[in-house]
C-alpha cells in the first residue's frame, strides 16, 4: 500500500541531502539549500510533491517545537543578564520598526491595519539563524552576540502576543473576540494554569518519571506536555504557538530543562527543515521573475532600513560604532515567524496573495543572505570606522562621567573584562601589578566601578580609548576577548601607538594566530591547543615524569609557536627527550596522512610505546592495537634512548 506523505518526505529528505552537499562544497549556507530544495520540488519547480498539505503540517509541527525550545531556554536568569538589551534595545528595535514601515505603508496608500500588519511582519529577525550562526562562531558572548540575543528574545516574546492579536486588526467577530469576559477569564485561568504547573504539577510529574532512568520515558513525558498544552491552548480558540512557547517555560523552571532540551533539539533541526522548504515550496517563481527588479529593490529597503534602526537602537544602548554595525547587518532579515504571521494574515484577509508572494520572495531573500552579511559585517565596520565621524559615536554613548584621575604608566592593560579578564586582574592585584581595563559592555562597567576596579567603557580598538589608559607608556597589554576581528584591529592600533608594547592575545582558533602575529602580536594563546598542553601535561604525569621535565616540555612545544601540534603534513616524527631521573625517555609524535589502525604502526615491535593520540582539540589516551586512528591525527609516544 503506497503512502504518499512517505514517499513525499523521502523526496524532500533525499533532495535537500544532495542540495545541503553541493553547497556545502561550494560553502553556501544551509539555509539557502533548504529554500532551493522546496522551491525544485514544489509545485511552481518540478512538482515532486503531492501532499503539500501534509507537508506543511510537518512544518507547523517545526515551528511548535521552535517555540518549545525557545521556551525551554528562557529563564529568568538569563533574562536578567542581558534585560537591558531586551527591553530598551528590543522594544527600541521593533517600535520603531513598526512605526516607520506604517508610515511608509500609509504614504503608499495602504489602509491602517495593513500598514501596521506589514510593520509587525517587518520588525521580526530570524531566531533560527542568527542563533546559529552565532553559534558556529562561539559569539555567543561577544558584546554583539549578547545584544542580538536580547533583542531577538524580546521578539520571540512579542511574537507570541502579536499572533494572539493578529485576529483584531481583522476586525473579526469571533466570539472569543467580543465575549471580553470569556476573553479576559480565559487569560486569567491560562496564567493560574501556567503558574501552578511550573511549581507544582510538572516538577512533581518529571521527578516522579526521572526515577525510573528511562531514556525513553522521558522523553515521551516530555512531548506529551509540549503537544499536550500546544493542543489544550488551541482548542482554547488560542494560538498553538502561545502553547508550545507555554510548555517549554512550564518545563525550563524545572531541574530538567537542560535534559529536555537535549532531547527535543534533534527534533526542532529536522522539522525546521521541512518549515524551510515548505516556505520555498510557497514561493512562486514565475510571480518571482516577473517582478525581480521591484523584489531587489524591496530587498534592499528592507536591510537597509532594518540595519540602520536595530543600529540606532544598539547605539542608544551606549554600545560603539563597530558593534552598532554588526548587530544592525546581524538581524537585518525577516524572520520566521514573519511567515506564520503573514500566513495568519493572509487567512484573516488582512493581505492578499499578491502581497504575500511579494513578502514572501524579500523575505527569503534576506534570509538567504544572512550568513554573507555576517560574515562580511566586520570589514564593512572597518571601512565604514575610516569615515570623519565624531569620537563619540565611534566609542558610543555612556552616561559614566570619564574619571579625570591621571593612568598609571609601566601598566598592564586587560581588553576584556570576561573570566579570563577578571582572572588577569585578581592575579595582578595579588601581585601589586598597576593596572586598567577596558570593557565594551557598559553594565560590566557599571557594575565593576561601582565595586573600585579600574576600569574603563569603550572599544579597545580606537585610538581614542586606548589614549584614555594611557597605553603609550604601558608596558604590556592583554585581549581577552571573544571577537576575532576585533583581536586583530585592537593589536594593529595598539602597536602604532606604542610599538614597544607587548602583547599578548588569546584567541579560539588556530587559523588566527598567523595574522596575529604579522600584526605584532608578541604571544598567541590558542585555547585549543593549551586544552591540548594541559592534558598531555597530565598524561606525562601518569608515566612519573618530573613536574621539571614536564614543565621543559611544554616550554618547547610553546617556544615554537605550538608547531608540534600545528604541522599536519607528512608522517615525521617530532621529538623531544626528557629526564625523569631514572631514565631518559624521548618523547615523539608522529602526523598520520591516512586512515589505519594502531596495530599496523608496529611501534611496539620497534621499542615504542604509544601514550596518546591528539584529534583535532580531543586527546585519547585508552589504545589499543585495534585504535582505529584518523587522517591528521597526531600519535604521541615514548621511547628509552639506551634502547
Amino acid at each position: 500500500m503506497e503512502i504518499p506523505l512517505l514517499k513525499d518526505v523521502v523526496i524532500i529528505l533525499g533532495l535537500a541531502v544532495v542540495v545541503l552537499l553541493l553547497f556545502s562544497r561550494i560553502k553556501v549556507p544551509a539555509i539557502l539549500a533548504f529554500f532551493v530544495s522546496g522551491i525544485i520540488a514544489g509545485p511552481q519547480g518540478l512538482g515532486l510533491i503531492s501532499s503539500l498539505t501534509e507537508v506543511q503540517l510537518l512544518a507547523e509541527l517545526g515551528v511548535i517545537f521552535l517555540l518549545f525550545t525557545i521556551g525551554l531556554e528562557f529563564s529568568l536568569e538569563k533574562f536578567s543578564q542581558i534585560k537591558r538589551y531586551a527591553l530598551i534595545g528590543g522594544s527600541l528595535q521593533l517600535g520603531l520598526t513598526l512605526v516607520l514601515v506604517f508610515l511608509m505603508g500609509l504614504a503608499a496608500g495602504l489602509s491602517v491595519s495593513e500598514s501596521i500588519f506589514i510593520g509587525i511582519l517587518v520588525s521580526f529577525s530570524s531566531t533560527a539563524i542568527v542563533l546559529r550562526l552565532l553559534q558556529d562562531k562561539n559569539q555567543l558572548d561577544s558584546v554583539q552576540g549578547r545584544t542580538a540575543l536580547g533583542i531577538l528574545i524580546f521578539q520571540d516574546l512579542a511574537v507570541v502576543i502579536v499572533i494572539f492579536l493578529t485576529p483584531l486588526l481583522a476586525g473579526s467577530s469571533s466570539d472569543s473576540l467580543q465575549d471580553w469576559p470569556l476573553f479576559l477569564g480565559l487569560g486569567l485561568g491560562l496564567i493560574a494554569l501556567t503558574i501552578i504547573s511550573t511549581r507544582w504539577l510538572v516538577p512533581e510529574l518529571l521527578h516522579y518519571i526521572a526515577r525510573y532512568k528511562r531514556r525513553d520515558l522521558f522523553l515521551l513525558t516530555i512531548i506529551v506536555i509540549c503537544f499536550g498544552i500546544t493542543w489544550a491552548t488551541s482548542q482554547l480558540g488560542l494560538s498553538p504557538a502561545l502553547g508550545a512557547f507555554l510548555a517549554g517555560l512550564i518545563i525550563s523552571n524545572t531541574e530538567y530543562s537542560h535534559q529536555a532540551l537535549g532531547n527535543v533539539l534533534p527534533f526542532q533541526d529536522i522539522f525546521m527543515s521541512f518549515f524551510f522548504i515548505s516556505i520555498g515550496m510557497l514561493l512562486n517563481v514565475t510571480f518571482l521573475l516577473d517582478n525581480l527588479f521591484l523584489i531587489i529593490l524591496l530587498t534592499l529597503g528592507v536591510i537597509l532600513l532594518k540595519t540602520l534602526i536595530t543600529g540606532f537602537a544598539t547605539a542608544l544602548l551606549g554600545l560603539s560604532f563597530r558593534v552598532m554595525v554588526l548587530v544592525g547587518l546581524m538581524l537585518s532579515q525577516v524572520g520566521e515567524f514573519s511567515f506564520i504571521l503573514a500566513a495568519t494574515g493572509q487567512q484573516y484577509g488582512i493581505i492578499s496573495n499578491p502581497f504575500f508572494q511579494l513578502f514572501l520572495a524579500v523575505s527569503i531573500i534576506t534570509m538567504s543572505l544572512t550568513p554573507f552579511l555576517k560574515e562580511n559585517a566586520p570589514k564593512a565596520a572597518d571601512r565604514l570606522e575610516r569615515l570623519p565621524l565624531p569620537p563619540r559615536i565611534l566609542s558610543g554613548f555612556y552616561p559614566l562621567p570619564i574619571p579625570e584621575e591621571n593612568p598609571p604608566e609601566d601598566h598592564l592593560v586587560i581588553v576584556g573584562f570576561g573570566i579570563n579578564g577578571k582572572n588577569m586582574a585578581r592575579a595582578a592585584s595579588q601581585a601589586q601589578i598597576p593596572y586598567l581595563v577596558v570593557e565594551l559592555n557598559p553594565q560590566i562597567v557599571r557594575k565593576e566601578k561601582s565595586r573600585g576596579q579600574p576600569i574603563y567603557y569603550g572599544d579597545a580598538s580606537q585610538e581614542t580609548v586606548l589614549n584614555q589608559v594611557n597605553l603609550q607608556e604601558a608596558r604590556i597589554m592583554v585581549v581577552a576577548i571573544s571577537d576575532p576581528a576585533e583581536s586583530r584591529k585592537i593589536v594593529d592600533t595598539a602597536k602604532k601607538l606604542n610599538p614597544n608594547l607587548y602583547l599578548i592575545v588569546r584567541t579560539r582558533y588556530i587559523n588566527e594566530m598567523e595574522e596575529l602575529y604579522s600584526l605584532g602580536a608578541d604571544e598567541v594563546i590558542p585555547e585549543e591547543f593549551e586544552t591540548s598542553v594541559e592534558i598531555f601535561s597530565r598524561v606525562l604525569d601518569q608515566y612519573h615524569l618530573s613536574p621539571e621535565d614536564i614543565n621543559q616540555f611544554i616550554n618547547e612545544i610553546r617556544s615554537d609557536r605550538y608547531e608540534m601540534f600545528r604541522t599536519l603534513s607528512g608522517e615525521e616524527p617530532i621529538t623531544c627527550s626528557l629526564n625523569n631521573g631514572l631514565t631518559e625517555l624521548q618523547v615523539s609524535s608522529l602526523n598520520l596522512e591516512e586512515d589505519k589502525k594502531l596495530g599496523d604502526l608496529d611501534l611496539e615491535q620497534r621499542g615504542l610505546t604509544p601514550i596518546a593520540v591528539a584529534r583535532k582539540n580531543k586527546t585519547m589516551k585508552d589504545l589499543d592495537k585495534d585504535f582505529q586512528l584518523k587522517k591528521g591525527d597526531v600519535v604521541i609516544y615514548t621511547k628509552k634512548i639506551d634502547e
